[in-house]
């Protein structure tokens, strides 16, 4: 056979079998002809003692010539040592970033992608990572290999769900339950996150060489400011009044109470167990706080309502759902009825935790005093407290716990403790404490001394 022209190709007809036409003055270069009539060049070398075969590409996308050319090149590589069919397979094989976080999610479930501190994820993060991932990552670039993503395509998934190119309203698991995913710069920049995450995995994997998410500029988070003041505490005290003589939302109204309490994280109070409720020591044992095991500091308002909560209690959780054993499932949907259109509808469970930290500020608490009481890492209560608090900070939770209260209740107090000097601030707490509190006697002078 001569050498491939387009003559001889379109001269080539289809038999019962396929069969090859080699070119002579191209070793290795040939067209295939199919049963079904299709054409297509490929080359043919030996490599590792076997034959291989490299398809270049369908004839009329490709001619003879323009053929010929890539199979100079292709012909080339196998005589320096590569192997273009081998390649391409890999190729074809490689996994896709839906793959990678199928291999991520199954390693994050097994408890093997360590989080903050060292530590295993935690059930609600990986919850929440999943979600990302399904509502997010996957839609957008599921189907790309991870080998060929750049930057470019990282800035494109930041900035399409910053546009809320993502956004969904989609049926879950739980009964009536919906998933409304709005998207927004605070997501697009968590995902991204968490994206970087993922491909910091793959590279320690060996499934990519460098992160292509490394170096993203992302917008930043929302630093949550918002507090209340002490009318808008008032305001929210008569709100949650009202909501309660509406027989539904009686269980939300007292999560809020305790979340404006305590300082604690809406998800720390929801999922509370009785196992953690430790009354006689003042505290809150949580098992799965966002800073891992975490002990809290309750004050007086609280010990007494979980006291009186408990007297009768069944099952695990001190705020129950329906069904089996579940904690309450509908304090998103009530909150949003109860804050929409009232005085106070941009306020967040977040906020409530911000405003007890900002009222502990104000009453001259210290930072260290202030992160132990809500849990943040810098003054988590580690083991040496597993059986007896520090005094002063019970004190300090009875303190700003019963202020709180008061606020709610509607109690005057009209001056912020910091503003007195110390001997008018231990009178005006006292009368504040008593009131707040109910205590018939004078409060303990230790607690004022705080």
């Amino acid at each position: 056979m001569a050498k491939l022209t387009k003559r001889i190709v379109d001269a080539a007809e289809a038999r019962e079998k396929d069969y090859f036409v080699w070119d002579d003055d191209l070793p290795g270069f040939g067209l295939r002809v199919f049963a079904s009539g299709k054409r297509s060049y490929l080359i043919q070398y030996r490599a590792a003692g076997r034959t291989r075969r490299y398809t270049i590409g369908l004839h009329g996308i490709w001619t003879p010539e323009t053929a010929r050319q890539e199979a100079k090149v292709q012909l080339g590589r196998v005589a320096r040592g590569d192997n273009p069919s081998e390649e391409r397979q890999l190729d074809h094989q490689a996994l896709t970033v839906k793959d990678l976080c199928t291999l991520y999610l199954n390693d994050l479930k097994a408890g093997l992608i360590l989080g903050k501190g060292g530590r295993p994820k935690k059930a609600t993060t990986i919850v929440t990572d999943t979600g990302r991932i399904q509502r997010h990552i996957i839609p957008l670039i599921g189907a790309r290999r991870v080998k060929d993503l750049t930057k470019a395509d990282i800035n494109k998934v930041l900035k399409d769900i910053m546009a809320g190119k993502t956004r969904v309203s989609v049926k879950t698991q739980k009964l009536r339950g919906r998933a409304i995913v709005r998207g927004g710069a605070g997501t697009a920049t968590r995902t991204v996150g968490l994206l970087g995450g993922i491909l910091t995995y793959a590279v320690d994997a060996g499934i990519i060489e460098r992160n292509p998410a490394h170096g993203i500029k992302k917008p930043k988070d929302n630093v949550r400011m918002r507090r209340l003041s002490e009318a808008e505490y008032r305001t929210l005290g008569v709100m949650l009044r009202e909501a309660a003589e509406n027989e539904k939302y009686v269980m939300t109204v007292e999560i809020i109470r305790q979340i404006a309490l305590t300082g604690c994280r809406r998800s720390e109070m929801i999922s509370l167990m009785w196992t953690e409720a430790d009354t006689d020591a003042s505290c809150l044992r949580l098992e799965d706080s966002k800073e891992g095991e975490s002990i809290r500091p309750i004050g007086l308002p609280v010990i007494e309502y979980l006291e009186d909560r408990r007297t009768g209690a069944e099952g695990t959780y001190v705020f129950p759902g329906q069904g089996e054993d579940n904690a309450f499932g509908s304090f998103p949907n009530h909150w949003e009825k109860i804050f929409k259109d009232s005085p106070l509808a941009d306020v967040t469970p977040h906020v409530l935790r911000h405003s007890f930290a900002s009222i502990a500020n104000d009453l001259g608490f210290t930072e260290v005093t202030i992160a132990a009481l809500i849990g943040h890492s810098k003054g988590t209560v580690t083991s040496k407290y597993i059986h007896t608090l520090d005094t002063a900070l019970i004190m300090a939770a009875d303190t700003i716990s019963g202020y709180i209260q008061g606020l709610l209740d509607g109690i005057e107090f009209k001056q912020t403790a910091y503003a007195l000097d110390r001997t008018s601030r231990k009178a005006a707490l006292s009368r504040f404490l008593q009131s707040a509190i109910g205590e018939e006697d004078e409060p303990d002078e230790r607690l004022l001394a705080a």
